[in-house]
């Protein structure tokens, strides 16, 4: 598939056979040898120039001479129109349980088929991407390609950036853990946890990550989701901190800190999910692929909260 592919209009082809809705199998299936076409995998349906549906080739080719088209065809076949993004073509694939889809215009006027070849090239596209932007390194398709074959320069100046923004990350959380110095001398347990309240909060946020650029990729909106994941956040914060709670104070038997911990690890874990939404939404505002969201920025930014909002509750419950 050529590189800049992205649309529904740009994958589309009309070289593709066409009936009439009173027109016989047999007849339809006269006009198929001898002819090249870009995709034979339907049979365009069409009045004037408006669609009126889909035979898929496998029901004209075994249905009888006299049968018609119209009868033989998918009345409410998968359309999109030519702007549509190519995910969202492959999604009306898979949600119509069909092999191909229909481009028509605002009018309804035929445009074009989308042929399952190009579908898979596509997808084959696009999960190089997701998967190479997932590590925010990598920012095409044809260097997510060439990535294992790179000298170790390049790889270098992939790499390096995005890791370089987590060492800024990293001075910040002990910049962070310095200044609460003090409090850590006076109940060393307090450093103990400090690791599970970030490892639970980067969980957190990279599922809800995972989840919004799968959900993007196949056309559902941030906003869709927003109000459920928010919900499932909170939810989540609480059963965590709920489960916590009674292995703190059964082993270490102090209550203060058992109850630090678990409202640190219910706000962390609510704002990750919070965290987690609002990049993927800002970088697709600003023009930017959302996948971006999941990468090293997303990770600094949720380690730095987590720190601030334990240390921050710590102070105000764990006696001095």
């Amino acid at each position: 598939m050529p590189d800049g592919l992205r649309i529904a209009g740009e994958h589309a082809t009309a070289r593709v056979p066409t009936a009439r809705p009173g027109e016989t199998a047999a007849a339809v299936r006269a006009t198929l040898p001898g002819a090249r076409w870009d995709c034979v995998d339907a049979v365009v349906v069409l009045e004037g120039q408006r669609l009126t549906g889909l035979v898929p080739l496998e029901v004209l080719l075994a249905a009888p001479d006299e049968a018609r088209v119209g009868d033989l065809m998918d009345a409410d076949p998968p359309t999109v129109k030519p702007d549509s993004d190519q995910e969202s073509v492959a999604w009306e694939m898979v949600r119509k349980n069909e092999s191909s889809v229909a481009v028509v215009n605002g009018d309804g006027e035929f445009v074009g088929l989308v042929a399952p070849d190009r579908m898979v090239s596509a997808l084959l596209t696009e999960h190089d991407e997701d998967v190479a932007r997932l590590g925010g390194y990598l920012a095409s398709t044809q260097r997510a390609r060439q990535a294992a074959e790179e000298p170790v320069g390049r790889r270098l100046l992939h790499r390096l950036p995005w890791l370089l923004v987590g060492l800024v990350g990293a001075m910040g959380s002990a910049a962070i853990v310095a200044a609460f110095q003090e409090d850590l001398e006076a109940n060393v347990l307090l450093a103990v946890f400090v690791p599970a309240v970030v490892y639970i909060a980067d969980a957190v946020g990279t599922q809800t990550e995972a989840l919004l650029i799968r959900g993007l990729s196949v056309g559902v909106s941030i906003r869709k989701v927003l109000r459920r994941e928010v919900t499932s956040g909170f939810a989540i914060g609480v059963a965590i901190a709920l489960a916590f709670f009674p292995f703190v104070l059964v082993v270490w038997g102090d209550q203060p800190v058992a109850l630090a911990v678990s409202i640190a690890l219910f706000a962390s874990c609510s704002l990750a999910t919070m965290v987690a939404m609002l990049l993927p939404w800002l970088l697709q505002r600003l023009g930017m692929d959302p996948a971006f969201g999941s990468g090293p920025l997303a990770t600094v930014i949720q380690d730095l909260l987590s720190i601030t909002v334990y240390f921050a509750v710590a102070v105000r419950i764990v006696p001095s």
